[in-house]
């Protein structure tokens, strides 16, 4: 994405947070300012990982560790970049954590 692309995303974000903008429904709602991130986020191992957890709705990462054959410290950190991009919530119930699949289907746009 060039220098311009960037700062009219950065214009955009900054008028939602003042209030300023408020974006319709069908925009976008998470951005990548380059086709790496999406390409690293999206890959088929993390896509069937937001599968299996839409399907199989791991009581903890530790049970979705076991499901997966993943180590729990890989799908942690894995788990932890899905959820800041919004794909995955990862809500503390009791002493562990719980992740949700909160999007399972994407379109991209250039």
């Amino acid at each position: 994405m060039d220098f311009f692309a960037q700062e009219k995303m950065r214009e955009r974000v900054l008028a939602i947070a003042k209030g300023e903008y408020k974006p319709e429904p069908t925009e976008p709602k998470i951005w990548f300012t380059s086709m790496r991130s999406p390409a690293e986020v999206l890959s088929d191992d993390n896509r069937a990982l937001l599968k299996i957890i839409q399907e199989t709705h791991p009581e903890s990462i530790s049970s979705l560790a076991i499901i997966t054959g993943r180590k729990p410290s890989n799908l942690s950190r894995t788990l932890k970049t899905m959820s800041n991009y919004g794909l995955v919530e990862m809500r503390r119930e009791k002493n562990q954590v719980r992740s949700i699949a909160v999007a399972t289907a994407f379109q991209i746009f250039a």
